[in-house]
């Protein structure tokens, strides 16, 4: 059985070695590696690209899955740590480490003690992008291991550690990265009557993209455009050729995410016009909401408030993006957040979640399942 000092150690080895997303091979072998020292005689283990599945033998033929994500983010670390990452330029800033090492915990106690149900573990690669989850059930990849319920944590830094926040049904956002790329004419900046200038083609768009939100939403929904990256030009006395936005569209609800691609492209086309110009868009990444199944996630939450040793908090919606959200379009299940106090944020080079929690939701999760019968 692990102990705290491995877990820990565990962690560390993972936060040393993020990679992104279907580029986890080493991270899958340390899965590997630490998975082959556990009692095998329940296990099944399957691997499909850089993804690792195992499936623990339970007394009743009915399948609860637990999903850790496995890849790292495009940061260059500053927490100082002693065990910071040797890939440079990659950062665990999203506590997918943490994820991993809770899940192998997990896994670890049900390895030597039977659980009452099939335990299916997903170690998912990919879900800060392009996402792992859609194309495993795409491909269909579990086969017979169909889970009948799942469940997930994420880290939270700004709850303290011994608390756990969700809620029924709506938690986190859909989800679209957005790129649009801006072709115009370059020149001379003493001759603009000869070019065609994607700054100010550029700038009328962020300028009306205000407006899409503002004018375009029913206030009663809820929905965010941010821009965070504008790119034109080579040269101060150049005119620019291109020009680049790459942002994100976050809303509660799918017809709000249809109306604001739907003015943007109505908007670009606009500017096209306007400026004789040719744009294109181009959506990357998409994630569909979280939502937590109603009667599971009651069971859960009724769960997490008797335990000793945690603080249950009600979750409000939130617009972060999971891809999670797809895992529970096929089956019902629950995400929740996991309390790790950190003075700096998700996505945030100086992350420092307390590894103490570690531990805590070990336990939780392992008197969950335990005490988890088929619905």
């Amino acid at each position: 059985m692990m102990k705290m000092n491995d877990l820990i150690h565990i962690r560390r080895a993972f936060h040393q070695i993020p990679e992104l997303g279907f580029n986890e091979f080493k991270t899958q072998q340390l899965l590997l590696d630490t998975i082959s020292n556990m009692e095998q005689t329940r296990l099944q283990i399957k691997t499909w690209k850089t993804a690792v599945f195992v499936r623990v033998e339970g007394r009743q033929d009915y399948t609860i899955a637990y999903r850790a994500d496995m890849d790292g983010l495009p940061i260059t670390e500053e927490t100082g740590y002693s065990f910071a990452s040797k890939h440079e330029g990659a950062m665990h800033a999203c506590g997918h480490d943490f994820h991993m090492t809770i899940a192998l915990g997990l896994l670890d106690h049900f390895a030597s003690h039977e659980p009452e149900c099939h335990l299916l573990f997903i170690f998912q690669p990919a879900e800060e992008g392009p996402g792992g989850a859609k194309p495993i059930i795409e491909a269909d990849v579990l086969g017979a291991w169909q889970p009948d319920e799942i469940y997930a944590l994420h880290i939270d830094p700004n709850l303290p550690v011994g608390s756990i926040a969700t809620k029924p049904g709506l938690l986190f956002a859909n989800t679209s990265e957005l790129f649009i790329d801006f072709q115009g004419k370059g020149g001379h900046a003493a001759y603009p009557h000869t070019a065609n200038d994607m700054v100010v083609a550029c700038a009328h768009f962020v300028t009306q993209v205000q407006t899409v939100v503002a004018r375009n939403i029913d206030p009663l929904d809820s929905a965010v455009v941010t821009l965070g990256v504008i790119a034109g030009g080579t040269k101060q006395n150049v005119i620019a050729a291109t020009a680049r936005l790459e942002g994100t569209i976050r809303t509660l609800s799918m017809a709000s995410m249809e109306v604001v691609k739907s003015r943007l492209e109505a908007i670009a086309a606009g500017i096209e016009a306007s400026f004789a110009c040719k744009i294109a868009i181009d959506y990357g990444s998409n994630y569909c909401e979280v939502y937590n199944d109603p009667e599971l996630a009651e069971a859960f939450v009724a769960f997490s408030k008797t335990r000793k040793g945690i603080t249950f908090v009600e979750a409000e919606e939130a617009m972060t993006g999971e891809d999670f959200g797809y895992f529970l379009k096929q089956y019902p299940g629950v995400m929740f957040w996991l309390g790790v106090d950190s003075p700096y944020g998700l996505h945030d080079s100086r992350l420092q979640p307390s590894e103490e929690a570690i531990g805590i939701a070990i336990e939780h999760m392992v008197a969950f399942l335990s005490a988890k019968k088929p619905r």
